[in-house]
């Protein structure tokens, strides 16, 4: 006897990382931490809705040397300037944020599968 299984895989798609989320994409009182799915099973986490008064720049050095990843600043036509850090970092930025008292836990918004 031969069973014949349909298995229907859903792959993640390669779309915009900010359009998982309508109702608080965009929203200043959030930070959001996002997973896109890349190539070859690669992540990349992004942060967006940072406070301008903290200096990105700096904060990527600090997440690329306590989550040993590599990480930079980029522009976004609309969001502004988002951070993007290789791997899933999205466990690791939650907590560096609610140690350093950067953001309150109700302010922080983590999407991803």
């Amino acid at each position: 006897m031969t069973f014949l299984v349909s298995i229907q895989m859903e792959l993640p798609s390669l779309s915009d990382p900010f359009a998982d989320d309508n109702q608080c994409t965009g929203s200043e009182d959030y930070i959001h931490i996002r997973i896109q799915q890349r190539n070859a099973g690669k992540t990349l986490t992004t942060v967006q809705g940072l406070s301008v008064n903290y200096d990105k720049k700096k904060l990527v050095k600090a997440f690329k040397k306590n989550f040993a990843c590599n990480g930079t600043v980029i522009e976004h036509p609309e969001y502004g300037e988002v951070i993007q850090l290789q791997g899933d970092q999205r466990r690791n930025i939650y907590q560096f944020m609610l140690e350093f008292r950067m953001a309150k836990e109700d302010q922080l918004k983590v999407h991803g599968f």
